[in-house]
Order: C-alpha cells, then structure tokens, then sequence
C-alpha cells in the first residue's frame, strides 16, 4: 500500500496533472479531513471502481464502503472526509478494482 502524499492548493492555485501517480495494486492511503480531495484519472478503455474504506460502525452495524464508479477516459474528484479515517493509521484505505491507465492524487483546499 503506497501512501499519498497531500498537496496543498495556496491561493494561487495548483497545476495537478503533474502531481497525479499510478495506483498501486495492492491499495494506497490517504489523510482524510475538511477539504482533502482525491483526484482519480482513468485513462483506460473501460471504467473503473475506487473503494474508500469505511471503519466506523453505527450501533454496531458495520458502516458500507464508498464505490465511486470513474467512466472511461475521465477523472473525478471524491471528498475524503473524517469519516473514512482509520483509527490504527490515521489514514483513508483506497482500493481499485484494476488499475491499468489510473493516475490518483490528494489536494487539500481551504475550508474557510
């Protein structure tokens, strides 16, 4: 599992096609929180799938992860918020169902 490095965007903005790296295919990290925002490319024929794991339970039931289906060919931006911190890292778990042609990268923007 690699871990991503958070950019930060000042208020100049940020260029971050050249921050994006190859997903790893045994999964990769994140730090989570307000503002933090995971960059998804799928530059493949076909689409992909990005889990972000959810370790919190409600009452005890177990609380599902966050699919986020990336078309073909197109990016997408999923918030990483507190809710998918891990307790033992301190970090969001990301898995893909393939990772062929998918590039991923963390900004993290002000809240205020």
């Amino acid at each position: 599992m690699a871990a991503l490095t958070t950019n930060v965007v000042p208020l100049t903005g940020l260029r971050i096609d050249n921050l994006l790296v190859a997903a790893t295919l045994a999964g990769d990290d994140c730090a989570t929180g307000a503002g933090v925002l995971l960059v998804v490319n799928n530059a493949d024929a076909s689409a992909h799938t990005v889990t972000l794991a959810t370790p919190g339970t409600v009452d005890g039931l177990a609380v599902a992860d966050r699919a986020v289906e990336v078309a073909a060919g197109t990016e997408a931006v999923i918030p990483v918020t507190d809710r998918y911190r891990d307790s033992s890292t301190g970090r969001c778990a990301i898995t893909y169902d393939a990772v062929t042609s998918v590039t991923v990268g963390v900004i993290r923007v002000a809240t205020s």
